[in-house]
C-alpha cells in the first residue's frame, strides 16, 4: 500500500468563458501522505477552491476539468461513476468549505442536519445518529444540549465548530479545509486550529488546508504548496519553504508578513507536541526587515 493517501498528477480545470476557455488550473501535481497535514497557500483567484472542487468532482459549469488525474488510495476519482462517487464523499473525503460557517442550513435545527448525513450514509435510525451528533459536540467541546439549537443561536466561532463535527461525524480519510478560519477572530481562529490538530492526532486523518495566510499555514502544516496564477510553483518542507524558498514569489508572500525588527518567525511543529503560541519567534540580527 503505497504511503500517499491522495495523488494529483497533471490536474487542469478551464472555465468557458465569452472568448474561448481559460485555464485555471495548470498541470498540477502533487501528493498528500497518510496522516499528513498539506498547505495550499497562494493569493486569491490563484486556483485553489478550484483544485478543492475538482478533487471532489462538485465544479460546476463554466468550469470543467480538462484533464489530469486525482487518486484516493489509487482510485481515480475523475473516472468513477457519480453514483460511486457520492458514496465516497462525506465517507471517504470531508470537505469544509470556504465560509463554512454560513453554510449550515438556517431553517434546520443542527440535530436534522448531522441526521441528513448520517442517514444518506449509514442508514442509521434517529436515535443513533443523535447519539453520533452528542459525540461529535463533545468532540469539538459544544454543549450537547444544545443539539437541538438552530444555526443563528450560535456564535460564528461555534457554527464552525459544527461544520467540522458534521465533516468528521462518518470519520473520512481524508478532509478538505477551504479557508476555514477566514471570517473569525485571531482567539477564535487559534482555538480551532488547535482542535483541527487535536482531532487529526485522534483521529489520523489526512489534510488538505487551502488559505492565503502563510502564517497559519506554518503553524499547521508539515509540507507547503505555493500556487501563482493557476500553476503550482513550490512544494517542500514548511521549513524550507519558510527559511529557504526557491521561488520569487514565495519569497515575497513570506515578506508581506508584518515581523517586528530582528525578529524572524519560525516554526515549532504541533504535530511534536510544541508550544501551541500564535507563533514561534527567534532573534535572528543578520536578517532584513521592511521599515
Amino acid at each position: 500500500m503505497s504511503d500517499n493517501l491522495l495523488e494529483i498528477d497533471k490536474l487542469n480545470v478551464d472555465y468557458l468563458v465569452d472568448k474561448g476557455e481559460f485555464r485555471a488550473v495548470k498541470e498540477v501535481s502533487f501528493n498528500i501522505a497518510r496522516g499528513e497535514i498539506f498547505g495550499l497557500a497562494g493569493e486569491s483567484g490563484c486556483g485553489k477552491s478550484t483544485i478543492a472542487y475538482a478533487i471532489t468532482r462538485l465544479s460546476k459549469a463554466p468550469a470543467w476539468i480538462s484533464g489530469g488525474s486525482v487518486r484516493l488510495d489509487g482510485q481515480d476519482l475523475l473516472r468513477l461513476p457519480e453514483r460511486e462517487l457520492q458514496r465516497i464523499r462525506w465517507k471517504r473525503i470531508g470537505m469544509v468549505f470556504q465560509s463554512a460557517m454560513n453554510s449550515l442550513n438556517p431553517l434546520m435545527r443542527v440535530e436534522a442536519q448531522f441526521h441528513d448525513v448520517l442517514r444518506r450514509h449509514t442508514g442509521c435510525s434517529h436515535e443513533e445518529s443523535r447519539a453520533r451528533a452528542e459525540e461529535m459536540f463533545r468532540l469539538v467541546g459544544i454543549p450537547t444540549h444544545r443539539i437541538g439549537d438552530y444555526p443563528h443561536q450560535f456564535s460564528g466561532g461555534m457554527r464552525q465548530r459544527i461544520v467540522i463535527a458534521i465533516c468528521l461525524a462518518l470519520r473520512p480519510e481524508f478532509i478538505i479545509m477551504d479557508e476555514p478560519t477566514t471570517a473569525l477572530d485571531v482567539v477564535v481562529q487559534r482555538e480551532i486550529l488547535e482542535q483541527v490538530v487535536d482531532l487529526q492526532r485522534s483521529y489520523g486523518f489526512s489534510v488538505l488546508f487551502i488559505t492565503h495566510d502563510l502564517h497559519l499555514m506554518a503553524q499547521l502544516c508539515q509540507r507547503i504548496g505555493v500556487m501563482l496564477n493557476g500553476e503550482l510553483v513550490e512544494v517542500g518542507d514548511v521549513r524550507q519553504v519558510a527559511e529557504a524558498p526557491l521561488h520569487d514569489y514565495t519569497r515575497k508572500l513570506w515578506n508581506a508578513i508584518p515581523q517586528l525588527p530582528a525578529i524572524r518567525i519560525t516554526r515549532e511543529s504541533w504535530h511534536e507536541g510544541g508550544d501551541k503560541s500564535c507563533c514561534h519567534r527567534r532573534r535572528d540580527p543578520a536578517r532584513k526587515h521592511p521599515a
